[in-house]
């Protein structure tokens, strides 16, 4: 791939957070309800480097033997319908070109990837548009029901089908590893059904509530195929959007559409480093800039790669010869770089992993350390960044800094969540939506609460009117504080307008304590009174 290809498919991400769109329009159109495709958030993209002002006409993109579109259209099998639900599915996609212009540019570094997974299996070839559906062909896709990534896994059965899930790296997102996932569940979901149709319904549903609803329609001497079924509204709409799409492909001059040409070609190989790599020195070895590997490695949540694997990376064709013979001439230990750190009184493996941005669990492995008794003097071996943490634009971190920054209506208020707090009740104080405020933090509202975690809120409430809304237990919030380089207790008691002595009080220490990166402290403070 080249990389005025690769740039076309970032542009592709950043006009996609242009044009974000609502998850559902509640009215009818022809008598069946449209359900808006896959809400185009993209948020990682509001900070891309790579600038385009507009996609690169189609014919230029059209490289290589053939048009891939075409091989899809080939591998159908699944009957064409023309019914008002997916008509309904149809006209909304007919009347927005500009969506499918942007999805396929997303898909253009994944399709042929996905084809040829799919090809192996025999499946229906149609399932290759499904990304379309969940994520808009979004690798950092993430709905409000927890789900990530192109195929939109939720944990539980990410996990069920053996896709590792940690601080490091999340395989929702890995696009090889999630289409293989999506593939063994479409697989295990169709011999449940016997029944396409009903296979991805309960990929969007769960097969629980598909065979409830079948249950339910044979004890009544019902139809038990899709169309008769009753099931939740997403569902009953999911299935019609895929089937519209394969319409679109099959005859795109009948609708009025056209699709971006994708070369019938490898774009993307997978590279196994071996061991765990930096991913500027991985973008450094491959020429790259270190957006695009993130963007091409969405499962990296973090600086490196996760130290017990995997390990591989995907990257264009053109670029896999350069990068392993710049990889052959490094030492086994040089792909991360390696600092020796002097414990200090009061550390913790904790405050230690917090500072370097890694994890206890890798210190302990390579230091040989069993439990958490490190002693004062001692040194430890630490893996760090070979540049700094702002360096790593698309980490989970920055990504979560990006989205929280994007200016919104109302006045921003950061929230310091306190014990036995939940999204209901910090929505509730600031007059917001549950969902809105977990969106504005790149969250779902069912995902956990952290104490001490910030969440940027946006309120048109004017802070005196949330003051007097909150009762003094609400106003006032016990939060532990990381102690930041740089940090002295009457910069951080200025920060959270208390005092020295207040600090001192509650953490049981001397005004005169010296202060270490990555030590914690506890703090009261009043959330009205916080920075904007």
């Amino acid at each position: 791939m080249s990389i005025r290809t690769l740039c076309t498919f970032l542009g592709a991400l950043a006009l996609g957070a242009c044009a974000t769109s609502p998850n559902t329009i509640d009215h009818e159109i022809d008598s069946a309800e449209v359900v808006v495709p896959a809400a185009e958030e993209a948020i990682e993209a509001e900070e891309l480097v790579c600038s385009v002002d507009e996609l690169i006409a189609a014919e230029e993109l059209a490289v290589g033997p053939g048009d891939l579109w075409v091989r899809i259209r080939e591998g159908f099998a699944l009957k064409s319908v023309e019914n008002e639900e997916i008509m309904a599915q149809l006209r909304w996609y007919a009347a927005h070109q500009s969506y499918l212009d942007r999805v396929a540019t997303r898909a253009m570094p994944y399709m042929h990837l996905i084809v040829e997974a799919i090809e192996e299996r025999g499946m229906p070839m149609e399932i290759a548009l499904l990304p379309i559906v969940e994520s808009a062909f979004d690798p950092f896709a993430y709905s409000h029901g927890r789900a990530a990534g192109l195929w939109q896994f939720i944990p539980g059965t990410g996990k069920r089908f053996k896709l590792k899930q940690n601080w490091w790296y999340d395989g929702r997102r890995d696009v090889t590893e999630a289409t293989r996932a999506a593939l063994d569940y479409l697989e295990y979901l169709h011999g449940e059904f016997d029944d396409w149709q009903l296979a991805l319904a309960a990929y969007n549903s769960g097969e629980g509530n598909v065979g409830r609803a079948i249950r339910y329609n044979k004890a009544r001497n019902l139809p038990v195929d899709f169309w008769n079924l009753r099931l939740p509204k997403e569902t009953s709409a999911y299935v019609p959007k895929l089937l519209a799409l394969k319409l679109l492909v099959e005859h795109p001059e009948r609708y009025g559409v056209s699709w971006r040409p994708i070369a019938d070609e490898p774009y993307l190989a997978g590279v196994d480093v071996g061991r765990q790599i930096d991913l500027a020195l991985a973008a450094e070895l491959a020429g790259m800039d270190i957006e695009q590997v993130y963007l091409l490695n969405p499962a990296f949540n973090r600086w490196a790669t996760d130290p017990e694997g995997p390990h591989t990376l995907l990257l264009p064709l053109e670029n896999v010869e350069s990068f392993q013979t710049a990889l052959a001439e490094l030492g086994e230990s040089d792909t991360v770089r390696w600092q020796r750190h002097r414990i200090r009184t009061g550390e913790s493996l904790l405050s230690i992993a917090g500072r370097y941005n890694t994890t206890v669990d890798l210190i302990r492995e390579i230091n040989g350390i069993r439990g958490n008794l490190i002693r004062a003097g001692d040194t430890l071996t630490v893996p760090v960044a070979m540049k700094s943490l702002n360096g790593y634009a698309l980490t989970a971190d920055n990504r979560l800094d990006s989205k929280q920054s994007v200016a919104r209506n109302g006045t921003r208020v950061d929230h310091r969540v306190a014990s036995g707090e939940s999204f209901w009740s910090i929505s509730r104080s600031y007059g917001v939506g549950i969902r809105e405020l977990a969106a504005w933090n790149n969250m779902a509202p069912t995902d956990p609460l952290r104490v001490g975690q910030k969440l940027a809120v946006w309120t048109s409430r004017p802070a005196t009117a949330m003051t007097a809304s909150m009762g003094p237990a609400e106003r006032v919030r016990t939060i532990t504080y990381t102690v930041r380089r740089g940090d002295s207790l009457a910069r951080i008691a200025s920060k959270f307008g208390v005092g020295v002595s207040d600090i001192t009080r509650w953490n049981n220490i001397s005004t005169k304590s010296y202060l270490q990166p990555g030590q914690r402290l506890t703090l009261r403070v009043d959330v009205t009174n916080q920075s904007t």
